[in-house]
């Protein structure tokens, strides 16, 4: 497994160049798509902690 860990980290970032010069709109959709997913969870995060603490 840890033969396949360096390879594939090295694919993904291949990838991810690729994609990004190849449709940088569609690249940034996806970037403003997971930013808004991480913030959102944040935010519930949030809301439950501030729930449970009351």
């Amino acid at each position: 497994m840890h033969r396949l860990k360096k390879p594939l980290m090295y694919v993904g970032i291949a990838f991810a160049v690729f994609y990004l010069f190849s449709r940088p709109a569609q690249a940034a959709d996806a970037v403003n798509g997971l930013l808004n997913s991480i913030f959102t969870g944040a935010d519930q995060l949030a809301v439950f902690a501030t729930k449970v603490l009351k």
